[in-house]
């Protein structure tokens, strides 16, 4: 589908508890709130967040209950505005480092053009030097002591004389040009040598580059993670808390959370239906991964060349890899995958098994996750909607694996999925190169 910008959301990046670090609202002093509130909060909330006990306490004094009212409120939008502060640096971080894995992408394609062009020169030289020794045989049989013959003896083959020479003229001629198309292609097949060593030397340069600004974007995606955490964690229990001050209903703790294990069980429930509807169609679907008309779901397993290969997910192909013309700037670009009309918060898996090496925002492809198979190959996921990451950084998955949601963040006109497959550091098209693992679009 054709891309376009998408309104500003906060990216919701699933990574490991160990990642999630608990901010203090700077310059808020609860104590100061007439001493209603104490900093010895239970574990389930942080450090510095008010009690439902000394939400209790306040509702009897108008005094205590404004000071807590504040505070609240004040919270609740300290919490906003470190998400959001959080979320935009990840982006930053997220487009930093997808201009410089683009760099890093165009120069291992170019590195790969030219060692194919080199071989081919060099395959061509070694044939059009084969060629010139068989001629340089041939005239060996056919010359020299035949021809000495001719001339003492005289008769038919003395006046054939003259044709053998001519014959043997001709035939130094053809090896003559063989070697010098020999020496030719020999010479050009060492220029794109050296110029693709010259590429190798600048790819490894930017990869470098890239790998900083990869670490970079993925710790400060892992601090956008924090910061949405800390809010979900702590909002809807603030919010209760102000609609107890406020309303004058009595809601006690137990009741809150009551209603937070509820809601948390729900989403569970959607996360594992989720995972088994991508577990479902991975085990129901046919050997190949699709219709030709690409109507197909995702999960279907190949059975092609590379067994273990799957549809990454359903929809049509609405864009093509390769150049194209941007459908928002009207400006050539290279589009380096293709995209599936798939349905918002539809399922994406794991096209086939290996480690999630990136988590983050990526640039233009907003939301983005990319797996390592092993052996240069990679796979990679865009436009994930805001909080619909599956896996976090460095976890093993398999083929059919559900990694994320369908979604339009970043540059997207609406809901699909850009599907990736990289090779050696560069990017190649997906269909063939899924053609080739038995599984179609």
């Amino acid at each position: 589908m054709s891309r376009s910008a998408a309104p500003h959301q906060p990216q919701r990046v699933r990574v490991p508890a160990r990642h999630a670090v608990r901010f203090a609202v700077a310059g808020l002093s609860l104590v100061a709130l007439a001493g209603a509130l104490v900093l010895d909060a239970p574990p389930a909330q942080a450090a510095g967040y008010p009690s439902w006990d000394d939400v209790l306490a306040a509702r009897g004094q108008e005094s205590q209950k404004n000071a807590q009212i504040t505070g609240i409120e004040t919270l609740i939008g300290d919490l906003a505005a470190k998400s959001d502060a959080a979320v935009a640096q990840a982006e930053a971080r997220g487009n930093e480092y997808a201009d410089a894995q683009r760099k890093s992408q165009r120069a291992a394609e170019k590195e790969q053009r030219l060692r194919t062009e080199a071989d081919a020169h060099a395959e061509t030289a070694a044939a059009s030097a084969a060629q010139a020794g068989q001629f340089a045989a041939q005239m060996a049989r056919s010359g020299g002591s035949d021809v000495t013959s001719s001339v003492l003896t005289g008769g038919d083959d003395a006046r054939d004389l003259l044709y053998d020479l001519g014959a043997l003229s001709k035939l130094s001629e053809q090896a003559e040009r063989v070697e010098a198309v020999a020496s030719a292609d020999a010479a050009v097949a060492r220029a794109l040598s050296g110029q693709a060593d010259r590429a190798a030397t600048e790819l490894a340069t930017l990869a470098a580059a890239a790998e900083e600004r990869m670490a970079e974007a993925q710790a400060a995606s892992d601090r956008a993670q924090a910061a949405y955490d800390e809010q979900q964690d702590n909002k809807a229990r603030l919010e209760a808390q102000l609609a107890t001050l406020k309303s004058g209903r009595l809601r006690t703790e137990a009741e809150f959370a009551e209603g937070e294990a509820k809601r948390k069980a729900e989403e569970e429930r959607a996360r594992a239906e989720a995972a088994a509807a991508a577990a479902r169609a991975a085990a129901a679907a046919p050997s190949r991964g699709g219709s030709s008309g690409g109507g197909g779901g995702g999960g279907a397993v190949g059975s092609g060349g590379g067994a273990g290969w799957v549809r990454p997910a359903g929809g049509r192909i609405t864009s093509g890899y390769g150049s194209r013309v941007h459908p928002i700037t009207g400006v050539v670009t290279v589009h380096d995958g293709i995209d599936l009309g798939s349905a918002c918060s539809s399922a994406i898996v794991a096209a086939s098994a290996g480690t999630v090496d990136y988590v983050g925002w990526y640039g233009g492809y907003g939301n983005y996750v990319r797996i390592d198979h092993g052996g240069g190959v990679k796979s990679a996921y865009g436009h994930i909607v805001s909080g619909g990451f599956r896996v976090t950084k460095g976890q093993r998955v398999a083929a059919g694996t559900l990694v994320a949601l369908v979604g339009s963040t970043g540059n997207s006109t609406g809901c699909h999925l850009h599907y990736e497959t990289h090779v050696g550091g560069g990017t190649t098209n997906p269909v063939s190169f899924m053609a080739a693992r038995g599984v179609g679009f």
